[in-house]
């Protein structure tokens, strides 16, 4: 339990299921070719999975002192798990995940692939390391990671699978699934700074930039508010120019997305304490869950 616990099973499993959804839900409704068999996408899921636990593992190595102050209950690593153990533990899932993209870059063909998995461990690492003591830097990074393991299904059914008669209905699926990800990219992103908020005090001892300890918790929150509303306006825009003619979409986003995002953004403009920050951080997340799903929709539009 405890290893399911430092590689956030409950986050790496959304992970699995957005990609499944992506897979047998949102592209079936478009009736798009796509490349993967069912084996090949398991693997698709594996090497994303493997790479992004191996990143929450040498991320919590090197947290190591700051989430003894933040949440010394939830620390695992040097109480559960010695660092030795932890550090075996990234190197073998980051390999793992990495050799995977290897293959399955063969498998479609497109060798240069391979190239993003390795990226995408590299990041993880400097993140780590480095970036998530710069302001914004760091909460880019993980965001723009949060929304590449919706385009890195893109990357490996579309493309391959691009033919001179299908090439239209293949980059408008595309643009569907970059849309998806700059809605995660724009949620994770708000989510980060928030979390920034919460962890402010342990962060400032490590002697970390992050922007609460530079512009202080109040101001952060209302950055992170305007964040808020820009993404609200964002999605309002995607429904009214997209989505019109489809109430049950209207209704589902309204109800399901933009209603829970005012709220939240109304909860972090009042926020002044760690309680009230992490209910607004859940609320984030749980908006994430919500508006992926909401490819399900894609089935019964079209």
């Amino acid at each position: 339990m405890n290893f399911l616990k430092l590689i956030r099973y409950k986050n790496l499993l959304m992970v699995a299921v957005v990609q499944l959804l992506i897979k047998y839900a949102l592209f079936p409704a478009f009736a798009i070719d796509m490349t993967l068999s069912p084996l090949g996408f398991a693997l698709l899921i594996l090497s994303t999975v493997c790479i992004a636990a191996g990143g929450y593992i040498i991320n919590d190595i090197y947290d190591v002192d700051t989430d003894a102050i933040n949440k010394p209950n939830k620390v695992i690593i040097g109480n559960k798990i010695s660092e030795n153990r932890a550090y075996n533990l990234y190197f073998a899932l980051t390999i793992t995940g990495v050799l995977l993209g290897f293959y399955l870059s063969h498998t479609v063909n497109k060798p240069p692939f391979f190239g993003l998995f390795v990226l995408i461990a590299a990041l993880l690492y400097i993140y780590a390391i480095y970036l998530k003591q710069i302001a914004v830097a760091g909460n880019i990074i993980v965001s723009i990671l949060v929304s590449f393991s919706i385009i890195i299904v893109g990357i490996f059914e579309l493309i391959p699978a691009i033919t001179l008669s299908n090439q239209s209905i293949q980059s408008t699926m595309f643009e569907v699934l970059t849309d998806y990800a700059v809605f995660a990219f724009l949620i994770n992103f708000v989510r980060e700074i928030v979390k920034d908020i919460i962890d402010v005090d342990g962060d400032y001892k490590q002697g970390m930039q992050t922007l609460p300890i530079i512009l202080g918790k109040a101001r952060t929150g209302k950055v992170a508010f305007t964040l808020t509303v820009i993404t609200i306006l964002v999605i309002i825009y995607y429904i009214s120019a997209y989505l019109f003619m489809h109430y049950e979409a209207i209704v589902y986003f309204l109800i399901a997305v933009v209603g829970p995002l005012i709220y939240t953004a109304i909860k972090l403009i009042m926020a002044e304490n760690t309680p009230q920050y992490k209910h607004v951080s859940f609320m984030l997340k749980a908006i994430m869950v919500t508006g992926m799903f909401s490819m399900l929709l894609y089935r019964f539009i079209f």
